[in-house]
């Protein structure tokens, strides 16, 4: 199975959070599971990090979802005109990028937040890992 991490699921497995949920644990450490994290997720925790909202080390954030084997996923052209085609099912640029890596890139996202799953991917056979 080809995932990609929510902003939060990333945070909280970086941080070894209880509020990941054992089954997510066990989804995302399965080697047989290729796990992405999207540029869209360094940039959110950037921003808030920048707006105080957040305490992370920036500058090991990159080593840290490659020590962790997760493949980042940059964001490219077909990623951002498929975003602004999405539906207006919310606001968040970043929520709406990962759907549009989600469903350009075949992949499912794994997050805790219960909008992914109005976005439609089910019906593309991708549906959500709501954790």
């Amino acid at each position: 199975m080809r995932l990609l991490l929510d902003t939060h699921v990333l945070l909280w497995w970086l941080s070894d959070d209880r509020k990941l949920a054992k089954h997510a644990r066990d989804i995302i450490a399965n080697p047989n599971n290729e796990v992405l994290v999207s540029s869209a997720s360094v940039w959110e925790v950037s921003i808030k990090a920048a707006l105080g909202r957040l305490e992370i080390e920036l500058d090991d954030l990159e080593d840290a979802i490659v020590r962790n084997g997760f493949r980042p996923l940059l964001i490219g052209l077909r990623h951002a005109v498929t975003a602004g085609r999405l539906p207006a099912v919310h606001r968040d640029p970043f929520d709406r990028m990962l759907v549009a890596q989600a469903s350009v890139e075949e992949l499912r996202v794994v997050s805790h937040d219960r909008v992914f799953d109005r976005y439609g991917l089910a019906s593309e056979g991708l549906p959500p890992i709501i954790v």
